[in-house]
């Protein structure tokens, strides 16, 4: 239809283009000898934009791009920031676009939606709602910035489900048939996996895997795999940096399954092939489905710690550090915890419900060697402290459960709202009168 729209025949295209490219190329009747008039200088980038009507700016783009640099400690730079920042004035258009259309659609989002979860997300960084406006300040960013991304994201969240989820059906007998591939491999892992799904056609199928393989090489330098989902991942996850939750082989696209199962927790893969695009995903742990899996026992815990003057070396404090791991191996019992920390004048915090998985992977096993009223061993650095724990308590790990058939239902139901989504916003994007200045 977009075709013929144009003026642009389809009878005979196959014998003046190359069978080579693809149905969309074609369709354009492009000729293979051009003059190109004028010339486009890659070096230059448009810094804001008006989409329909609407206005963003340069301090937009800036205090939007200080979120993301926050979330990877400020370790972006060079190319690397300057292809963030073209990602961030795309993103802020496309957030544009969902939120006209939202109000065009009457879905309105109120200032106490938007304040209920800009408080969830302080929560998040251990900050009261009134704090963290300090905090994004001095990031480089602003209420105004995050309250907007949210914003966006509740729009279009509450768009989709009234325009795209009453249309889309998931029958019994496909959920039957997930259900049933689950209960002959019961035992089998579950992953935690997080995603950004990057959506291309065949004629962009190459920069679209540039594109992933620099997400890759940034997140495998310490960037933050969360916050490059939530500003380069197409999926609905994206709100949730990615997260897809706990999930076994058989709920995944088969080309992420396959992966999957050959990846370490905290690794993460090269760009996938999938329909529609590729993803990156990040198997952050992996346990034992069905089965009883040591790793999910709930502790009760005393952290006990000692501090050191700044600029002190490693042999300096030794001596102190030996009586602390002395004195922490004469522990018999939480009760006993208070009197041996007043002697090294050393400070006790109480962390009950901690699961074992929480814990950095280094204590996982150490904890779990630990019966009721042991230290650790000290651990920790010179600058940071050096602190023991004490099991208090332990709450045995039970049988992992299985996703129910509403579970997977959600599952296959999200997987067909995303691919209308992404036509939804295409369709926007198409139809957008958008100006960059």
């Amino acid at each position: 239809m977009l075709a013929a729209g144009l003026g642009f025949g389809a009878v005979g295209l196959a014998q003046t283009v190359d069978d080579s490219v693809g149905p969309a190329v074609q369709s354009m009747n492009l000729p293979n000898d051009l003059t190109v008039f004028g010339k486009v200088d890659p070096n230059v980038r448009k810094a804001t934009a008006i989409i329909n009507g609407t206005i963003i700016t340069q301090t937009d783009i800036e205090q939007r791009l200080a979120l993301v640099l926050a979330a990877n400690g400020g370790k972006v730079e060079g190319e690397e920031r300057d292809r963030l920042k073209l990602q961030v004035l795309r993103n802020l258009i496309d957030e544009t676009l969902q939120i006209q259309e939202a109000k065009a659609r009457d879905i309105v989002i109120t200032a106490p939606e938007v304040q209920q979860t800009y408080a969830r997300v302080a929560g998040n960084f251990k900050r009261t709602p009134a704090t963290f406006g300090t905090f994004l300040r001095e990031q480089g960013s602003s209420e105004a910035s995050i309250k907007r991304q949210i914003e966006g994201e509740l729009a279009w969240r509450r768009l989709l489900s009234r325009r795209i989820e009453p249309f889309v059906n998931v029958g019994d007998d496909e959920v039957a048939a997930v259900m049933a591939r689950i209960n002959a491999n019961k035992g089998a892992p579950e992953f935690r996996i997080g995603e950004i799904f990057l959506s291309s056609t065949p004629e962009t199928a190459e920069a679209t895997l540039a594109n992933a393989n620099r997400i890759v090489d940034q997140v495998r330098k310490g960037g933050s795999f969360v916050a490059y989902a939530r500003q380069f991942s197409e999926a609905s996850t994206a709100a949730v940096g990615g997260d897809l939750g706990w999930v076994r082989a058989e709920q995944l696209p088969p080309e992420l399954a396959a992966v999957a199962q050959t990846m370490q927790p905290g690794s993460v893969s090269v760009p996938i092939p999938v329909a529609g695009g590729y993803s990156v995903i990040a198997v952050v742990d992996r346990r034992t489905g069905g089965g009883v899996d040591a790793r999910d026992a709930v502790l009760a815990l005393k952290q006990v710690g000692i501090k050191f003057p700044a600029g002190v070396t490693r042999e300096q404090v030794a001596p102190e550090v030996a009586k602390f791991g002395a004195a922490m191996k004469t522990v018999r019992g939480c009760g006993s915890v208070e009197a041996i920390a007043k002697t090294l004048g050393a400070e006790v915090v109480d962390n009950d419900q901690i699961p074992v998985r929480g814990l950095p992977a280094a204590l996982q096993q150490m904890m779990l060697d630990l019966q009721i009223g042991q230290a650790s061993p000290p651990f920790g650095s010179v600058e940071d402290g050096v602190r023991s724990l004490v099991l208090c308590g332990r709450d045995e790990a039970q049988a992992a459960a299985g996703p129910d058939a509403a579970t997977i239902q959600s599952q296959l139901e999200e997987e067909r709202v995303n691919r209308s989504a992404r036509r939804y916003l295409r369709d926007l994007r198409r139809d957008a009168v958008v100006d960059y200045r």
